[in-house]
Order: C-alpha cells, then sequence, then structure tokens
C-alpha cells in the first residue's frame, strides 16, 4: 500500500470532529453509505472529502475490482494454498453459474443446502429422533469456524428459534462438555461433529466423549449422530451414516462457513425458511458490494475507514459494540474474522511487511460494556475508534421502552466520544456543587472528557435473519477489502500451525514419557510442576 499521500493528512486525525459538522450541514448524509435499508454512518470520523479521495484511490491502485471479480468468480485469490475462496457461492442462491477449474459448483451446493433442509425439518418435526424419541437437544460439537459462527447465529436469531435447544461444545477443557452433556437426555440428543477432515483434535476428542456418553446412557449414535465432514472414509469409522453427513469444498474457509453445513445447527434451531433469509441477506449484500461505486459501497467505506485509523492514523485497536444482547457473541465472532485473516507481517509476494497489519479487534455488547471498559474509551491515554451497531427496533414490542432506552444509549456514547467535556465546562460542574479554588480544579481534572475520538455507527430496522446475513457478510467483504489494500493472503491461516504442532509433541510428555530434556527450561518446569500435582488417576 502507498501510504505517502495518505500520510500528509495524518495531523488531520487531530482535527475537531464537531468542526467538521459546522463547517457542513449536510456531513451526516455526505459521509454515510446505504443499502436497502442499512444505513453506515462514518462522519463521526476526521474523514473528509479530501480524505475520502485519497482513500479510494488506494482501491483503484490495489486493483480491487479486479480482486473482487476474481473472488466471486472462483479464481484461486488464496495463492498460498492454491485455493478459490468461494463462501460467497454458498449463499448464491438465484445468482447463476460459478466456476473453479471449469466445473459449475452450483449444483452441488445447492444439492447440499436441500439435504440440509430436509434433513433439519425431519429433526424439527421428528421424523428423525433418537432412542428416546424426538430429539429435545442438539449439541455442536467443533472449534473455531465450526463453533464461532453458528454460536454467534444462535443467539443472534434467538426471535426465531422454535426447534429444539442447542449447545456448543468448542474447549477441550473436560469442563466444557461436562457442564453441557449433564443437563441432557443421551436418548433424546443430536450430536453433530463439525470438522472438514475429521481430525481436529480438540473436536474429535469431545465427540469421542459425547459418543461414550451416549452408549452409557442408552443412546445410539448410529440414529443420534450426524457430521459436518469432507472425510466420509472417517466419519463412517466413527459410525455415521453418510446420508447424515454434509460436506463442503476446501473453497470455504473454517471462518467464512456458517452460510454452509456448519450452520447447520442454527437452520435446526430456526427452519429452513429463516435459514434461507439469512442466505439471501449475504447475497444481497454480494450484489451491492459487486455493483456500488466506492464511495457509496458499504464494505468498501467501513474498509477504508479501517484503514485510515489504523493504517494511517496508528491506533491498533478497535472496538466492536453491538447494542443488542443477542448479539453478545458478534465481536468474538468478527475477532477471528479479522484477525485471523489480516493479522499477517508478510505480504502476498512473500516480502515483510513494511505498514501496520490488522488491528486488535474486541468488544461486548452495550449497554453492560458502559460499565466496565468504556472508562478506558472516554478517558485511557489511547484512542480506540468505536463501531457501534444498532436496531432501530427491537423484537418485544411489550418492552419498547427497553429498546429506547438502549438506542438512547447507544446514540450518546458516539456522541460522548466526539463532544467530550472541556476542563472550563468541568470546572463549572464543580463550582455548581460549591466547590473553590484547588479543590475544584483538582475535581474538575478528573472529569474532563478529550472527546474528538472517533466512532462509526451501523444501524438497520430489526435484527432479522435476512439483517444478520448482511451485517456478517458486510464484514467479511470489509476484511478482504482491507487485505486487498494491503497486500497480503486473508484466507490462509499458518499463524495456528505452530501450536499445533508443539501440542502434538507436547502430549506424550505431559503424559508422562520422556522428553523434557528436548524442551526448554520453562516448558520443562511447568510439566514437572503439573506431574507432581496430577491426582492419580
Amino acid at each position: 500500500m502507498n501510504l505517502d499521500t495518505l500520510k500528509a493528512f495524518a495531523s488531520d486525525g487531530g482535527r475537531s470532529i464537531l468542526d467538521l459538522f459546522e463547517q457542513d450541514v449536510d456531513r451526516a448524509h455526505v459521509f454515510s453509505a446505504s443499502t436497502g435499508d442499512m444505513l453506515f454512518d462514518y462522519s463521526k470520523t476526521q474523514i473528509d472529502t479530501d480524505i475520502r479521495a485519497a482513500l479510494i484511490r488506494l482501491c483503484d491502485e490495489a486493483g480491487l475490482a479486479d480482486r473482487r471479480d476474481a473472488m466471486f468468480a472462483g479464481a484461486k485469490i488464496n495463492e498460498t494454498e492454491e485455493r478459490s475462496v468461494l463462501h460467497t457461492a454458498l449463499r448464491n442462491l438465484d445468482g447463476g453459474p460459478v466456476d473453479v477449474d471449469g466445473l459449475d459448483v452450483m449444483p452441488g451446493v445447492l444439492d447440499t443446502l436441500q439435504r440440509m433442509r430436509v434433513f433439519a425439518e425431519e429433526v424439527r418435526g421428528g421424523a428423525v429422533a433418537g432412542a428416546g424419541g424426538s430429539f429435545t437437544d442438539v449439541v455442536n460439537i467443533g472449534i473455531g469456524g465450526s463453533d464461532l459462527g453458528p454460536v454467534m447465529a444462535t443467539h443472534a436469531l434467538a426471535p426465531y428459534h422454535d426447534g429444539p435447544r442447542l449447545h456448543y461444545v468448542s474447549n477441550v477443557d473436560g469442563a466444557h462438555i461436562a457442564d453441557v452433556l449433564r443437563q441432557l437426555d443421551p436418548t433424546r440428543t443430536l450430536v453433530i461433529v463439525a470438522s472438514k477432515t475429521f481430525t481436529t483434535i480438540e473436536t474429535m476428542t469431545n465427540a469421542r466423549t459425547a459418543r461414550a456418553w451416549m452408549v452409557d446412557g442408552g443412546g445410539e449414535p448410529a440414529r443420534q449422530f450426524a457430521a459436518v465432514s469432507s472425510a466420509l472414509d472417517k466419519t463412517q469409522a466413527f459410525g455415521i451414516p453418510e446420508q447424515r453427513v454434509f460436506g463442503f469444498a476446501d473453497w470455504v474457509g473454517g471462518r467464512y462457513s456458517v452460510w454452509g453445513p456448519v450452520g447447520l445447527p442454527v437452520m435446526i434451531a430456526v427452519g429452513s425458511t429463516a435459514f434461507d433469509a439469512f442466505l439471501r441477506g449475504g447475497q444481497a449484500m454480494d450484489v451491492h458490494f459487486r455493483a456500488a461505486d466506492w464511495s457509496e459501497n458499504m464494505p468498501v467505506m467501513l474498509a477504508l475507514t479501517g484503514i485510515w485509523h489504523r493504517q494511517v492514523l496508528g491506533y491498533a485497536s478497535r472496538a466492536v459494540l453491538p447494542y443488542d444482547q443477542r448479539l453478545l457473541r458478534l465481536p468474538a465472532y468478527f475477532q477471528q474474522l479479522e484477525m485471523e485473516s489480516n493479522g499477517k507481517s508478510v505480504a502476498m509476494d512473500g516480502s515483510a511487511l513494511t505498514i501496520p497489519s490488522g488491528p486488535v479487534v474486541w468488544g461486548e455488547p452495550g449497554t453492560n460494556g458502559q460499565h466496565a471498559f468504556y472508562q478506558l474509551i472516554h478517558q485511557g491515554t489511547d484512542v480506540i475508534p468505536c463501531e457501534f451497531m444498532v436496531a432501530a427496533e427491537g423484537h418485544e414490542p411489550e418492552l419498547t421502552h427497553h429498546h429506547r432506552l438502549l438506542l438512547a444509549n447507544c446514540l450518546a456514547q458516539s456522541e460522548a466520544l466526539m463532544r467530550g467535556r472541556s476542563l472550563d465546562e468541568a470546572r463549572q460542574r464543580m463550582a455548581d456543587k460549591g466547590l473553590t479554588g484547588e479543590e475544584c480544579e483538582r475535581q474538575a481534572r478528573h472529569r474532563v472528557f478529550a472527546g474528538n475520538r472517533p466512532s462509526t455507527t451501523l444501524m438497520y430496522p430489526k435484527l432479522t435473519p435476512f439483517v444478520l446475513g448482511q451485517v456478517i457478510a458486510l464484514y467479511e467483504h470489509r476484511v478482504f477489502v482491507e487485505g486487498v489494500l494491503l497486500g497480503i493472503n486473508s484466507f490462509d491461516q499458518w499463524g495456528v500451525e505452530l501450536g499445533k504442532e508443539l501440542a502434538t509433541s507436547l502430549g506424550p510428555i505431559v503424559d508422562g514419557a520422556e522428553g523434557t530434556e528436548t524442551k526448554d527450561g520453562s516448558t520443562a518446569a511447568l510439566v514437572a510442576y503439573a506431574m507432581l500435582h496430577r491426582e492419580t488417576e
């Protein structure tokens, strides 16, 4: 990325956002983008017309349009793994053929989707049942993208949840699966094992524990297990019938996989009609991303705002703040999406990256966060750009007063970050309380808010399956755009490999075998401590 032009604007990161509003009464409309009923407002940043034009030039210089079109066309843009990147095909319900190596993949995608619909509705209706009757509960066993996506979507779509109860197990810590299974009936529980290769050690360890629990409790694994995997030989060896195995190709990365078979538990929970609406929301954002001019393109402007804050102004952190309790797992989902995708230090050509890569992404739902970490956001020494999101309307008409209070809080926080409170204003507040002299000055300084802290706001009418699909696809494309501008591969994740390899080598040593002499002093000492304090098994 050539930041030379933008570096000239870096000092503008300190100018007053309030002054920009005073200079342009239409700023809120000029510095926003929309698609359908969704609005993205980035006017509470220091971006102006000249800065936006310079940022957009980066898109053209990087060949963003060609790269985008190559992705949708099935080109192998994941160059380090020689793979296409086609999670978009999973939601391409009526968008035409998509070729990979000269073969249209859409018939297979749509066939798998139809098999999912049939299975989900049979589970929901009781035609597919366990040893003890219709399924009351579903346990999804996965990790990473095979867990975060469906967990997030299940919480988000709670108002549409009319199927069996859903539970998720991801951590290899035995406490996780123990706490989930102890509340369930092993004869009326469906277990879905989500692992593309069916070799993921955490997932398979939990799967074997779940199978043993089911057998001991009178359940029948052959009737009560399903798999999301492309390894039919391994699923068959595990005892899962082929008709209950739903596979997906290697051109779907784990963190992009909720649109397909990984979303099976969500489909069971909310039904195939609602899940189709989720897919259509994602498809609608794809259409917008491919058609809209850069300045009106929501994923592009979200990405360029991120580039402005991270690569130009140097803000190392980004807070995602959904004002919706049902989006409580969305920050974690976006954390994986962005940090696993763009947490790189090497450019596509193998050279060292000379600019900062992706930011640290974190957050929690409002209003809870206001009583936790917002103190640092408002008065800490580091500037943390905030990304608010909120619906205009909630799902509970009898609790409209709750939602109005929620909305007021969301809007107030972005205004407070921008407006702040000056020392003079703080002095006056303390004087009104009767303080004078040095004590008035001391107390006033603790109540100063620097303000001028940037934020964006994403608003939508209501959190429906369609809107959730729009939001997820919006952020997927945002990550893609940022990766193109950074010149990195957003679709591999080699950074997770080394730890896995070392864990494999440490397994026998932790089990009691010799070999600590091959490890560093710290690791050897920690193994010795664990073995010394291990209870006799």
